[in-house]
């Protein structure tokens, strides 16, 4: 076999490699997403006070708040899968809008929900943090677009749905075995609601600064 069928024979099972890869972790964030979406219906489709607690005389933030939430979990799930099919241009495109306008109606709620909360400075300056970093990555993502910078849009855009996860994140730290007891609880869950869209940011950066050094050093191979 010549070296040029090689390279092809490589890049091929590469290309294989990537989609197979892909499509698992496809499957494994939908399948995330929808166990948490129905958790928290679950959780909160008794509409009472002893099911809502704390919440109960602030349910309208709340349903705001879960509303728009969960049409961007979804939505994202939707930009993800019609990101790069041209057939799907204009499904990308108005569920763009829609995502957006999602995000915006969470982010609303989320404000009233930390204006009216009884929690600690601690953990209320976390959930604004996630909130002031889910519209910037957002509108980032969005003046790139305008500005016809695909590339540059598809990674803000995933960003903003990394973060769009970080409820969904903060369950699976908190879960984690005595992370309770590392320090006071407020103390606690303000740090896992820093670290449930920081951690995820800085995982999607190394590991795209790492497939960039890879194509590299396949280009010097080459």
């Amino acid at each position: 076999m010549s070296a040029r069928n090689q390279q092809a024979a490589a890049d091929g099972g590469r290309e294989w490699f990537n989609r197979v890869a892909l499509a698992i972790v496809l499957v494994v964030l939908v399948a995330w997403c929808l166990d948490f979406l129905l958790s928290v219906f679950e959780k909160y489709r008794h509409v009472d006070p002893g099911t809502y607690t704390m919440f109960w005389s602030r349910r309208g933030w709340l349903w705001t708040h879960l509303a728009g939430g969960t049409m961007a979990i979804l939505l994202g799930l939707v930009q993800l899968l019609t990101q790069w099919p041209r057939a799907f241009d204009r499904v990308h495109r108005w569920t763009g809008r829609a995502y957006l306008l999602s995000i915006l109606v969470a982010s609303t709620g989320a404000a009233g929900l930390i204006a009216t909360s009884p929690a600690p400075l601690a953990i209320r300056m976390a959930f604004a943090a996630t909130a002031l970093a889910w519209l910037t990555t957002s509108l980032l993502g969005l003046v790139a677009i305008r500005r016809r910078q695909v590339q540059v849009h598809r990674r803000w855009m995933i960003r903003a749905w990394l973060v769009t996860l970080a409820p969904i994140t903060f369950r699976l730290l908190i879960r984690t075995p005595d992370i309770m007891t590392l320090a006071e609880p407020p103390d606690v869950i303000a740090a896992l609601l820093w670290l449930s869209w920081m951690l995820p940011l800085l995982l999607f950066e190394l590991g795209r600064r790492l497939l960039a050094l890879r194509s590299s050093w396949a280009l010097q191979r080459a």
